[in-house]
């Protein structure tokens, strides 16, 4: 089914909006709340099959590319030049010295994060927005490669800001941190980092009452019990490798996390539970719930209306990695407030 536009995105349409690219787009959550700040790709690029195949199905007009972000030429694969106001990047995300299978500081990721800012300064955007995890900001292992991308912006003339927010403070029902990179080329990152304004609590965000309405799809008569106790916001939801196994919500501290909601953790479910499903942890894990991908893309703030391309896995992975649409709106709304005052 293809994808209407929010009501907010066709009534920013009346006005003047902004152009953007985005690198290593995954499943559009990034792009999407973008868009709904008052941002047009221009392009997005992603190196998998089946995320571009996602973005153009929710998205037929936007301009897709699918090709590695180190053999992007903007010379050959932009469309005719057009001013950039924003290059974003929701790039994969750099593994901690506990977990990387290469040397410190020489990672795959790291040679994506200090590329973008080399496209930074190709481009000219007038902004640059980078997403990913507090390690990449926190670790001295990525010290020295925050150092170059800093030596090539400040060169270039760029002002740049680090942050560490939390998605949860802006109406997304998950702990999920982040360190973001802004540069603006004509400065006021000031002004963007007083525009990020966190959302107060929504009475209720909460697992359970996201999740209370799928729960109860199929006549499942304890969705309302369940949500009742499921009384909290999720932890970090984690998509996972592309190259290991199946699908399931995150590492052991997530396992232990989602089974204080009555979760399994462990695996993902097919379809919401049926009528005759008996929902008690205390009989063991074939008596917890498994949530399905479209309940986690609910956690994640996706609207009803996105899909997914793929299988399950392929899709939860998709889902897992993206950028909270609701987190996006707000680092888009912050940056555009940033460049209109310019």
């Amino acid at each position: 089914m293809r994808a209407e536009p929010d009501r907010d995105v066709r009534d920013l349409r009346r006005s003047d909006r902004l152009t953007s690219i985005e690198l290593c787009a995954g499943a559009g959550g990034l792009a999407l709340g973008l868009e709904q700040a008052g941002f047009d790709p221009i392009l997005l690029l992603d190196n998998r099959d089946v995320a571009c195949e996602t973005l153009r199905a929710n998205r037929p007009t936007w301009n897709v590319l699918q090709k590695d972000l180190l053999r992007f030429e903007p010379r050959h694969d932009l469309p005719a030049h057009r001013d950039i106001d924003v290059l974003a990047a929701g790039l994969p995300r750099v593994k901690s010295a506990a977990t990387a299978s290469r040397p410190r500081g020489s990672s795959w990721e790291l040679e994506l994060f200090e590329t973008t800012a080399r496209l930074t300064v190709e481009l000219r955007p007038r902004a640059l927005l980078i997403e990913n995890v507090p390690d990449l900001l926190k670790r001295d292992e990525y010290a020295s490669s925050r150092t170059r991308v800093a030596k090539h912006l400040e060169d270039a003339g760029y002002e740049y800001c680090w942050l560490l927010v939390d998605a949860c403070d802006f109406g997304v029902p998950q702990h999920r941190e982040y360190a973001v990179m802004v540069a603006l080329r004509d400065g006021a990152t000031d002004t963007f980092t007083a525009n990020l304004c966190p959302i107060p609590p929504a009475p209720g965000l909460t697992v359970g009452s996201v999740l209370r309405g799928s729960m109860g799809a199929r006549g499942w008569p304890q969705a309302a019990d369940w949500a009742t106790m499921a009384h909290g916001i999720s932890p970090t939801i984690v998509g996972g490798s592309w190259e290991r196994g199946g699908g399931d919500l995150g590492p052991q501290g997530s396992v232990r996390a989602w089974a204080k909601f009555g979760v399994n953790g462990r695996a993902l479910a097919d379809d919401v539970p049926s009528a005759d499903f008996v929902w008690d942890p205390s009989l063991g894990v074939d008596h917890m719930l498994k949530l399905t991908v479209d309940q986690v893309a609910a956690l994640q703030g996706f609207p009803p209306y996105w899909t997914f391309e793929g299988r399950k896995t392929a899709r939860y992975r998709q889902v897992g990695n993206a950028t909270p649409p609701p987190f996006a709106h707000a680092l888009g709304v912050a940056l555009r407030t940033a460049l209109s005052a310019l």
